[in-house]
């Protein structure tokens, strides 16, 4: 048989701008590989949601893919053995993936696949699918190596692949739920009703309606979210699962912009499509890969704070109760209840109401987010690791270099439900409310709420906390924390590392130290 390249697949889920794919088909034989991974399965971070959205898009693109001639083959177990199976039955000229920035359990799988590969001479290439640098010892200059990988050509996949059939190795059909051997998923997951179709097809047509019509007032009309699931992109989850290509959203977004410039009467459905819509949204394709690269630096942050003087300064386990009834919706704070309602029914709420639900945890609740980080990671069918554990330490207030964002609950859902309609649909519990009182409704009477059935501690509790002075408390503990000797050059070191460099790259203070366990990944 001839030598055969193959192509890992993992979070990469689509044909146009394959790296992987278009490099080996340059080789020769290709073969397209998808590993169903029990132990990535049986994860705490992982969920049924997530699997309900591999399949689909392994589905389209196993389609996409034999019509090119190249069937994709789907095993079933840890990714090293896989490997080392196929290499004794075909023999393996070349191993191609994307890289992925993950926790520690999907560095350490890397780093077996990267011993198996040196032990085999089996050259490996990762490729960049993300502005997430493996081996940056220096956060000056990302910006720069940001903006050249996006601005690269696609790779294109050729039409026709050299495809392979192996004689005696039958591919396993993509398993369903349940999935036996991976009883862990959190079935009851499954039953989550999506707003949103997964696989390629659709994240691209999301693409298109967005630069079209949807995203005209995008700037205005994100934060809340009432108004949230229609104009912003949706294509978080085609790009945590690799169904739309962030190359290929920088390049539309970007010729949007000049074709704005240079058509001022461009319209989008029969309204002025704003620039400050498109210069919103752009500067966020930015910070995706940011996030990334803060977890891919530093590994070793999915266990411990960004500023480690603060690790400690919430306990664990947290106040009891608190993570249960913020878990189920059940806080007595209509509007993050609501807000964890509609997200553990959808997979999907939208980044402002993402920020205050963790800022409710964090500072009201005064829960540690190592408490929550796997529950919510769970939630989301757009969870991508490198975002979630840098964004919800940011949200936690343990950076040391980001102000503090307490978000007022109350005031909050005033702002952005300022009708309760949102509260109506996902707390049905307060629908007869109205007013003030539907966002606090400790503050109504004894018989208003009893002419409408209501029972406060009954059939919707009370507050867990009050919020006003819970995070006063919050505010003062943290501060008094982060202004020791200890934390304050913490965030000096954290800035080094980690800061954004506003205005373009510079110096600050020379350059970042680095990590051991970042070294330790990049050896591997």
């Amino acid at each position: 048989m001839r030598p055969v390249s193959v192509v890992w697949l993992k979070r990469d889920l689509r044909l146009h701008d394959h790296a992987a794919l278009a490099a080996a088909a340059a080789e020769g034989p290709v073969l397209p590989l998808y590993v169903v991974e029990p132990s990535l399965w049986q994860a705490p971070d992982a969920d049924a949601q997530h699997w309900r959205w591999v399949r689909a898009s392994l589905e389209e693109l196993a389609a996409g893919l034999a019509a090119r001639g190249a069937p994709l083959l789907v095993r079933r177990g840890e990714v090293v053995d896989v490997l080392a199976d196929l290499h004794r039955r075909v023999g393996i000229r070349a191993l191609h993936s994307h890289q992925e920035t993950g926790l520690e359990i999907t560095f350490a799988r890397d780093r077996a696949v990267g011993a198996l590969c040196r032990a085999e001479r089996i050259p490996w290439t990762e490729h960049l699918q993300f502005g997430a640098f493996r081996r940056l010892g220096d956060r000056d200059g990302w910006s720069r190596r940001w903006e050249a990988l996006m601005t690269e050509p696609e790779h294109d996949v050729p039409e026709r692949l050299d495809g392979v059939v192996l004689d005696g190795l039958v591919g396993e059909p993509l398993p369903a739920l349940p999935v036996a051997g991976l009883e862990d998923l959190h079935p009851a997951a499954s039953e989550r009703r999506w707003d949103q179709a997964p696989g390629e097809r659709a994240g691209l047509a999301r693409l298109d309606s967005f630069l079209a019509e949807r995203g005209a007032a995008y700037h205005r009309e994100m934060s809340s979210p009432l108004t949230a699931a229609d104009a912003c992109s949706r294509l978080s989850a085609a790009l945590a699962w690799g169904n739309v290509s962030m190359r290929r959203i920088v390049a539309r977004t970007r010729a949007a912009q000049r074709d704005l410039k240079e058509h001022s009467s461009h319209t989008a459905a029969g309204l002025p499509y704003a620039r400050g819509a498109l210069v919103s949204f752009s500067s966020r394709l930015h910070w995706h890969c940011h996030f990334m690269q803060k977890l891919e630096y530093e590994p070793a942050l999915e266990f411990h704070c960004f500023n480690r003087a603060v690790d400690d300064v919430r306990p664990r386990p947290g106040p009891a109760g608190h993570l249960e009834a913020w878990c189920t919706g059940t806080t007595g704070l209509p509007f993050v209840d609501a807000c964890m309602r509609q997200l553990q029914t959808t997979g999907w709420i939208n980044f402002r109401m993402r920020a205050m639900l963790v800022a409710t945890a964090a500072y009201h609740l005064w829960l540690d987010w190592r408490e929550f980080r796997d529950f919510l990671a769970r939630q989301f069918v757009d969870y991508e690791p490198g975002i979630h554990v840098s964004q919800i330490q940011m949200q936690s207030g343990v950076t040391g270099i980001n102000t503090l964002r307490i978000y007022n609950p109350v005031k909050q859902g005033h702002d952005q439900d300022p009708e309760g309609e949102y509260i109506r649909r996902w707390v049905p519990e307060l629908a007869g409310l109205d007013g003030r009182a539907i966002h606090e409704p400790w503050t109504a009477g004894p018989i208003e709420l009893a002419a409408l059935g209501i029972e406060l501690g009954r059939n919707y509790p009370e507050r867990i906390v009050d919020h006003v002075e819970a995070a006063r408390e919050a505010r003062r503990k943290l501060g008094t924390a982060l202004s020791t000797p200890e934390a304050r050059k913490e965030s000096e070191r954290v800035m080094r590392e980690h800061g954004s460099r506003k205005g373009g790259d510079r110096r600050r203070n020379g350059k970042g130290s680095g990590s051991a366990t970042r070294k330790k990944k990049a050896a591997a």
